[in-house]
């Protein structure tokens, strides 16, 4: 699937993918979230579908509520046939916001992949709509989706399985929790499986605001660890047998922090702000 086309001169709403565990005692990502969707105007559609705790969506339509929302509402779509209700797809089209919880990435792609709910809200994108999503949610906002995958620092033959995502951006894999959970290795071997997109590591309590014009922000209290793997100059990874380790040379890696930025589409690293406090 592709990315809706934004109509001409029509700028997308900002992707944003959060590593999961965001702050609440100090909700940076989530308050820069409201405001980007009007503050006491927004809008915000809470897709729980990820999480099987029944009072999630509740939970992120109180802290909303508490962050100055004008409205947030969860929609249960538990079932595919959901995904086509029209009462819920008229809801949807008055959005200034789409968030994405935690929980399982497969429940995301299962129950909505293919449905007018999902077409809607990569539209919406396309139109201006911010549309967020922290842990599983972060990692279904793109084209392709890591599903599951192995710990460890080395890629490996096998130690991720891709699916399709909700298709928002072609141009990254998002990997979230990611130095809680030692996931530089199965990052590292989905970009091996094909090094066209830019991976995106997102620690825990941190947010990668891509925006309209592919410039990367990072907001939060931890690193985005961006792999870029468009100078590789050799793969082994179709010779490589089940399991064993990949060698790949010419991946290049930055670490951001909050402020710093990355260009999606220059390939350009920035510390941004991080230099002007160092200074």
């Amino acid at each position: 699937m592709s990315p809706s086309k934004p109509a001409d001169g029509q700028p997308r709403g900002y992707i944003i993918p959060i590593g999961g565990a965001e702050k609440v005692q100090e909700p940076a990502i989530l308050k820069r979230f409201v405001r980007l969707c009007g503050g006491r105007h927004a809008r915000i559609a809470i897709v729980p579908t990820a999480s099987l705790m029944s009072d999630t969506g509740s939970v992120y339509e109180e802290l909303f509520d508490e962050l100055g929302a004008g409205s947030a509402q969860a929609f249960a779509l538990e079932e595919r046939a959901d995904g086509s209700d029209a009462e819920t797809l008229r809801k949807l089209e008055r959005a200034t916001g789409v968030f994405f919880t935690g929980g399982n990435q497969l429940r995301l792609s299962t129950h909505l992949g293919g449905t007018p709910v999902a077409k809607t809200i990569r539209i919406l994108n396309a139109r201006g709509v911010h549309v967020a999503g922290t842990s599983a949610g972060a990692a279904f906002l793109s084209e392709h989706m890591i599903a599951f995958g192995d710990e460890g620092a080395s890629p490996r033959v096998g130690s991720v399985t891709l699916s399709a995502g909700l298709g928002l951006t072609n141009r990254v894999i998002i990997d979230q929790h990611f130095r809680q959970r030692d996931r530089l290795g199965r990052l590292l071997t989905a970009l091996a499986y094909n090094p066209f997109a830019v991976g995106l590591g997102l620690d825990e309590d941190t947010a990668a605001f891509i925006a309209p014009d592919e410039t990367v922000e990072v907001v939060g209290s931890g690193a985005v660890t961006i792999v870029d793997p468009s100078d590789v100059e050799f793969s082994s990874m179709d010779q490589s047998a089940k399991g064993e380790p990949v060698c790949l040379l010419g991946i290049r890696m930055h670490i951001l922090v909050q402020g710093a930025t990355f260009n999606l589409h220059t390939r350009v690293a920035d510390p941004g702000s991080v230099a002007v406090a160092k200074g």
